[in-house]
């Protein structure tokens, strides 16, 4: 072997970093080759009304932590919020100060390390494609139901970010025209009616106005409403009450609306459910099954996109987020190796009417869409399939 790819080859099997910043919590890990974490720690999510370089100061410290005891080769960032393009500056970020900052490189600078930056949601899905509950598929949707809603599409292989980096926005697609004012400004958005604020909403409702079917609820609250939790009702619907058992079938015919909704728009073959509501398992995609089958456009006459629960969990953020950042590092050094970054090309159809890619001279996507590699089905073992360009 040579002594480039020798050391190609031996870059490749270092460790990243993989840093998901929330609401609430910045969880980080070291994120091996196969998507496994060997090490993790965690910090609090700094106010939104701190400076940016608060929250710089949070990820340098947390790299400084991890990169002490381990030789990494990048940092991945996953951040709640409008990452551009080209995944180096956040164009907003709801729970943080950062509006049009440019994260990477002034991570870069301070760490020494190359950086990339994307959407939390992004970075969720493809950890699922790569190593979760999408793997060998695609088409794939991603839906995370948090306290609102996030979302990120693959297609063909491809992860979509959209022209300006802010595709999979789908918690502001309009379902109840001038229903529930949500915080975005408009009316009737889908987090409005299928999240976890939601979730709390309707249970503080029930137990405010003294519903006799949310006894078990008001108990558990003691009667203040005000303390109940998306977990407490959660914990009641697995315990089998009756009132948090209906709370729970609501959003989940809120889910499956809006999965025939994008099931029109982007026909994936899989949804992919993640985010907290997602943990009360069949008690919600249930009921978003029953309802997506019977609002999906032109059903019994098309094939049906499957829905299953994410596999990875809260982890799937800084998974992807690490794997995004080997990607993109080993990319630097040998471009052809272990990854591809692409526009869609034309398709043909065939018979079958699947695509059939077009041969076309190669472009840089400047930060469109990449590439799950390969994207052809796992083999018996479960290894992904090298595909042929």
């Amino acid at each position: 072997m040579s002594p480039t790819r020798t050391r190609v080859s031996r870059l490749a099997l270092r460790p990243t970093i993989g840093i998901d910043i929330g609401g609430t919590k910045v969880a980080a890990g070291v994120v091996d080759p196969e998507g496994t974490i060997i090490d993790r720690t965690r910090r609090e999510t700094p106010s939104k009304n701190k400076s940016a370089r608060v929250v710089e100061d949070t990820i340098a410290d947390i790299v400084g932590e991890l990169g002490a005891r381990h030789h990494v080769l990048g940092v991945g960032i996953g951040a709640a919020g409008f990452v551009d393009g080209t995944q180096s500056s956040v164009l907003f970020a709801p729970h943080l100060a950062w509006r049009n900052e440019p994260l990477r490189d002034a991570l870069q600078r301070r760490i020494g390390l190359p950086v990339v930056v994307d959407n939390d949601a992004n970075a969720a899905l493809w950890a699922e494609c790569r190593f979760g509950a999408a793997q060998g598929e695609s088409h794939v949707v991603c839906v995370n139901l948090g306290t609102g809603i996030g979302g990120a599409v693959v297609l063909d292989g491809v992860l979509h970010r959209g022209r300006f980096g802010v595709a999979g926005e789908f918690g502001h697609m309009v379902v109840v025209p001038g229903g529930h004012r949500c915080e975005c400004g408009n009316r009737g958005c889908w987090e409005q009616y299928a999240s976890g604020n939601v979730l709390v909403r309707e249970a503080r409702e029930l137990v405010a106005n003294g519903s006799p079917v949310a006894y078990r609820i008001a108990e558990t609250c003691e009667g203040d409403p005000s303390r109940i939790t998306g977990p407490m009702v959660s914990a009641l619907a697995a315990q089998g009450d009756p009132a948090a058992l209906e709370l729970l079938e609501d959003i989940g015919h809120w889910l499956g609306v809006g999965l025939a909704n994008l099931a029109a728009a982007f026909d994936p073959g899989l949804f992919v459910i993640g985010g907290g509501v997602s943990d009360v398992g069949d008690l919600l995609l249930d009921p978003a099954r029953t309802t997506f089958r019977r609002t999906l456009t032109g059903r019994g006459f098309r094939p049906e996109a499957g829905v299953v629960r994410a596999s990875l969990g809260n982890d799937a953020g800084l998974i992807g987020a690490a794997d995004l950042a080997r990607r993109s590092s080993s990319r630097r050094r040998d471009r052809a190796k272990l990854v591809t970054t692409r526009l869609l090309l034309p398709r043909r159809r065939d018979v079958a009417g699947n695509g059939t890619p077009v041969r076309r001279a190669r472009r840089t996507a400047g930060g469109t869409g990449t590439a799950i590699d390969p994207v052809a089905p796992r083999r018996a073992n479960g290894t992904w399939r090298r595909s042929v360009p």
